[in-house]
């Protein structure tokens, strides 16, 4: 029996809350070095798109990413969202800037320039759940729907996520599959 995208968001939410903080974070590394190794064979990628870990949704922590990302000479972006439109607004980050939270509890960095997304080359993009065709499942706001469709299609999209993939997931037209889906154990191609 298949789950609708509601049961599949509890479900991965319970999922994520059954983990220990240092399993968490343990996962978290594992997939940061996995980002190392899918990158070593892409040296020519240098903008990337990340998002920062809201702590009560219990992410992934990104913050190694950026650090290497910064360490590689990458330009890095993030986005924020437009209080008055509601549109992820592209950030591009100032080196070792500091982050502060916003009103969802979503990382902001305290320096950044707003900036067209252009340039962006890679996103790495926030889930829930995704299946085996790369379809995801995010927190149903579709704040990167919009986003993924305003990119570029040769703009190569990485999800992040702690678990293995579903067989299958409700997909809709207008959703935009990842091209790769990064966890502890693997690099994933769909």
């Amino acid at each position: 029996m298949s789950r609708d995208k509601h049961q599949l968001r509890v479900f991965y939410k319970k999922l994520r809350a059954a983990m220990s903080a240092e399993e968490r974070e343990h996962k978290s590394l594992q997939i940061s070095q996995n980002v190392i190794d899918f990158l070593s064979e892409r040296k020519g990628i240098k903008y990337f798109h990340l998002f920062f870990p809201i702590s009560k949704q219990l992410e992934i922590n990104t913050y190694p990413i950026k650090d290497y990302l910064e360490e590689i000479g990458g330009k890095i972006y993030t986005s924020k969202v437009d209080s008055e439109s509601l549109e992820l607004k592209t950030l591009l980050l100032r080196a070792k800037t500091k982050f502060q939270l916003d009103s969802w509890g979503i990382p902001i960095p305290e320096e950044y320039e707003i900036t067209s997304n252009e340039l962006i080359q890679v996103v790495f993009v926030p889930l829930l759940a995704y299946d085996q065709k790369g379809n995801r499942i995010g927190f149903g706001k579709g704040f990167y729907d919009v986003f993924l469709a305003s990119l570029d299609h040769s703009v190569i999209k990485v999800g992040l996520s702690f678990f293995a993939p579903e067989l299958s997931i409700p997909a809709e037209l207008h959703d935009i599959p990842l091209d790769y889906c990064i966890t502890p154990e693997n690099i994933i191609t769909f």
